[in-house]
């Protein structure tokens, strides 16, 4: 099982590099949002000490205002 202490030595690491991140509370999990260029990484640090991750991946395609559009019809 992962302790607090293992979330805490991870977020450092991610300090030391200069990486950008977020935390949340998720479900039953510490969600932290990991952003680097081109990529989004999710890691869900579980209560049962599981960590799942789950990476977004930018195509590198910009689209324009008129995409906002679409943001709101689709969802």
């Amino acid at each position: 099982m992962r302790s607090v202490n293992d979330i805490v030595e991870f977020l450092e690491k991610l300090e030391e590099n200069n990486i950008y991140f977020t935390l949340s509370k998720r479900r039953d999990s510490v969600l932290v949002t990991v952003a680097v260029p081109g990529e989004r990484w999710e890691i869900e640090f579980m209560a049962s000490g599981e960590i799942e991750i789950e990476k977004f991946k930018s195509n590198g395609e910009i689209y324009g205002e008129e995409e906002l559009k679409l943001l709101f019809e689709s969802f």
